[in-house]
């Protein structure tokens, strides 16, 4: 099986390896194609100004997810 049977798409290599560059529309396309998982991993439940709790995007640590990624795309050796 593989990864388009899952329906899960691939990032093309010349984009990761463009991102690994430094090239910043190759690092937003990475930052793009993450952008759902890291807004999933951001979920916090959070409390609105009445106190009302609900489930919301904690933004501090969606921006620090994206630094980390961004640190890690520069730092990725492609062969």
């Amino acid at each position: 099986m593989t990864a388009k049977d899952n329906g899960v798409r691939l990032l093309p290599y010349a984009v990761i390896q463009n991102a690994t560059s430094g090239d910043v529309e190759a690092i937003n396309a990475v930052l793009k194609h993450y952008e759902g998982y890291i807004a999933k991993l951001s979920m916090r439940e959070l409390y609105d100004e009445f106190g009302n709790l609900r489930l919301g995007i904690d933004e501090e640590l969606r921006r620090r997810l994206e630094t980390k990624l961004i640190t890690k795309i520069l730092t990725f050796r492609v062969n």
